[in-house]
Order: C-alpha cells, then structure tokens, then sequence
C-alpha cells in the first residue's frame, strides 16, 4: 500500500491553487493553514492515508483515536478554489516524501491547480520580535507577483540550507508537472518546543493580500495567548500538588519556564 487518496466531497473548481502547510520547523505552516481552515470554514476534500506515516494514533477531544492522515480542504473564494493541505505528520523519510509528492501532484494536476504556495519556517538561535519571510520557487513570473506586495524578501540565497520536507520537494517537484510553485519561509526561533506564531501571522497578512482574504489576523495570537494563559493556570494548580523536584527549578537569573 503505498499513498491512498479518498474523495470525499464533490466540487467544481476554478482556477484552484493549493496552499501546503504540515508540520515542520515552528510549526509556521501548519499554524497558518489550520487558521485559514478555521477561519474560512473550509470543507474537508480528500482524505490521504499510507503505511508509510508514522506508526501512532492520536487521541482526538471525544477521546477516541484517529489513525494518521492528511488531507486536503476547499474554499471557494473570489471566482478561486482554494485548496488547503493539512494534517499531523508529514512523510517518514525521503521515499515516502517522494512518493507523496508525486501522488499529491497527479491529483492537483487533475484539478488543473496552476499555482501551489507552500509555507514553512526559517531556525533561528533566538526568538524573532519582527520575523521576515523569504520567498523562492520555480517560478521567477510567481515570485515576482509575491514580491510586489513588498512583504516578501527573495534575496535568500545563502539564508537557508536545503529545504528539507513536503515544502522544498513539493516546490521542486512541481516543475516537472508544469506547475507554478514558491515557498513562502518565515523566521521562527529553532526550538523543537516553540511555535512559530508571529512567523504565521506574518505568512498570513502576505496570502490576505495577495488572494483577497478577509481574516483577522490579529485574532491568531490572540487565540494563542488564550490558550497559553489557560496551560500556564492549569500547570500552576497541578504543581502545587507536586514534588518539589518536579516544580519550575529555582535558579537565580534563570527563567526554565516554557511551553512545550
């Protein structure tokens, strides 16, 4: 068994663009595409599945487990399909991330998708307060209509490395079925624990105004200082009832205290 596509619903499209965002450095994309799903009530299109995803389940909010898989939403939006790709997990390893890839774009090709955005994370040794995103692709024409909304930074050779995953080989890939592709990379911080809001924020306000989205982007950080104030209450209850070892370590002038 190798990559599974099931259709769930049926639409008719129109001149559809695919938005990528799985989990990678910061979680940037991923934070980002969940947002627009949220936000624009997209409905779920194609459920992918493989034996090649990782070997867990997730345990979902009715308590119940859910294999791994990823999938694709829709959107119709400005005379545009937009089509969101999101999920979990990625590919376990580099056959698998191929052979993803390439499923992915016979399906998108099918579609007549003439445009893919993906969207990912650049690690940082700290925390940027104003984070810039680069932009690349296979496509100087698609870049340069990013690079017009002045919010993008294409001077980014020699800033990444290989761009590792489902963001760089979709990118890649994507030439050989003629399809128009960039990446959309903001800075985050390059812990395993920390997540890249700020950089998703910034991702966000670039795909607004470039496909005439109307989302509050503002809202996204102030979901997640909601959620973060409500971690760091129940963390601060359980703790009283802990061992001290167990509790924030009292170590002058420095703060160990974060969120996984």
């Amino acid at each position: 068994m190798n990559w599974q596509i099931k259709q769930i619903a049926k639409v008719k499209m129109k001149d559809p663009i695919l938005i990528e965002g799985l989990p990678g450095m910061g979680n940037v994309g991923k934070i980002a595409v969940d947002f627009l799903i949220d936000s624009l009530k997209a409905k779920k299109l194609y459920e992918i599945t493989s034996y090649q995803l990782p070997h867990c389940v997730f345990v979902n909010e009715e308590n119940l487990v859910e294999l791994p898989e990823i999938e694709i939403y829709y959107k119709n939006i400005g005379g545009r399909t937009l089509l969101f790709l999101a999920g979990d997990i990625q590919p376990l390893n580099e056959q698998s991330c191929y052979e993803f890839c390439h499923t992915l774009l016979d399906t998108v090709k099918e579609n007549n998708v003439d445009e893919i955005v993906t969207l990912g994370g650049i690690a940082l040794p700290k925390i940027p307060k104003s984070p810039k995103v680069y932009c690349t692709g296979n496509s100087k024409k698609l870049i340069q209509r990013y690079e017009k909304s002045r919010m993008v930074n294409t001077n980014i050779h020699g800033v990444v490395g290989p761009i590792i995953g489902v963001s760089g080989l979709l990118t890649g890939l994507a030439q050989r079925w003629k399809i128009p592709a960039i990446a959309l990379l903001a800075e985050t911080f390059g812990h395993p624990n920390y997540l890249g809001v700020t950089g998703a924020k910034q991702i966000l306000k670039i795909l607004g105004k470039r496909l005439n989205l109307k989302v509050d982007v503002d809202l996204l950080e102030r979901q997640f200082e909601e959620m973060r104030s409500d971690i760091q209450n129940l963390a601060e209850r359980r703790s009283r009832d802990l061992p001290r070892v167990f509790r924030k370590a009292d170590l002058p002038g420095k703060d160990v205290d974060y969120i996984g």
